[in-house]
């Protein structure tokens, strides 16, 4: 086989697919793609832990079957994104990678950090990512100005910024529109994201270094665990927060977030919180 953008001939494709309870048809559509966007969001949660036990992030497919389908780990977005982005180019899809810059509802110019994919389908371009987190998009979108679509509980649209040439994804909050993130249309590679992926692994000022963060988002229910506190917010607005003790934690991410650790590891994480 010959090589390819995402590397999806080493990919163990019958793996993947039972690693994430899919077993629909394989043909490149969008029934397809949407069922595969909802499939990978429900079994794979968000997770930073390789950071927080003190070892690198790898991005070689080798590494991202070994850790999220072998071993039952989830990932962040450049994982999570390059996994997903390789099964989609095995069955037939033309994915291409795209950069945002974070917003989460504040007007700050920050740098390029989050991936997210583009799939060309029948002439129109959609955006999927399976790797934002709490607040991530549970199916693709069509990458079209205006477009507005429920998603469980949740709402999300998609708007055109002429003043920053930028695409906005956004979330319905109860007080109107939240920008999750603003990207281009500039295709970015896997050599893009090992850049992006070396400063949000290890720079001092990065959210994903010195503490945990896991989240896992739901059709009526968005979970995360930062640090010690564990959140559950609802599509009503409610909210429930409490702080976790360390030993609790293996458990937590097994039970709430699907995150299976090896005991040594689990044994290091309740260490780390017990210092």
């Amino acid at each position: 086989m010959t090589a390819t953008t995402w590397g999806s001939e080493q990919l163990d494709l019958d793996a993947y697919l039972a690693r994430i309870g899919y077993d629909g048809d394989r043909r490149p559509n969008l029934t397809t793609l949407r069922q595969l966007h909802a499939a990978h969001s429900a079994a794979i949660g968000f997770e930073n832990l390789e950071i927080v036990l003190g070892r690198p992030i790898l991005l070689d497919l080798d590494s991202l079957q070994a850790k999220m389908v072998r071993q039952r780990r989830g990932g962040y977005c450049y994982e999570q994104n390059l996994l997903y982005a390789a099964a989609l180019e095995r069955l037939g899809f033309r994915v291409s990678g795209l950069g945002a810059r974070v917003r989460m509802g504040e007007d700050i110019v920050r740098p390029v950090t989050h991936a997210l994919l583009r799939v060309e389908l029948d002439g129109e371009d959609w955006i999927t990512d399976v790797g934002f987190g709490g607040e991530a998009l549970l199916a693709p979108l069509p990458l079209r100005d205006g477009v507005e679509e429920r998603q469980g509980a949740w709402t999300f649209g998609l708007a055109y910024e002429k003043e920053t040439a930028s695409w906005v994804l956004r979330s319905r909050h109860e007080d109107g529109w939240f920008d999750l993130y603003s990207f281009g249309t500039e295709q970015r590679f896997a050599v893009d994201y090992a850049v992006f992926n070396h400063y949000i692994s290890t720079h001092p000022r990065s959210p994903f270094t010195g503490k945990i963060v896991v989240q896992k988002p739901g059709l009526d229910q968005r979970r995360t665990l930062v640090g010690r506190e564990l959140t559950r917010v609802g599509a009503d607005g409610s909210r429930e927060a409490r702080e976790v003790a360390p030993e609790e934690i293996p458990a937590l991410l097994a039970s709430d977030f699907g995150i299976t650790l090896a005991p040594a590891d689990a044994k290091a994480l309740v260490a780390t919180y017990q210092q």
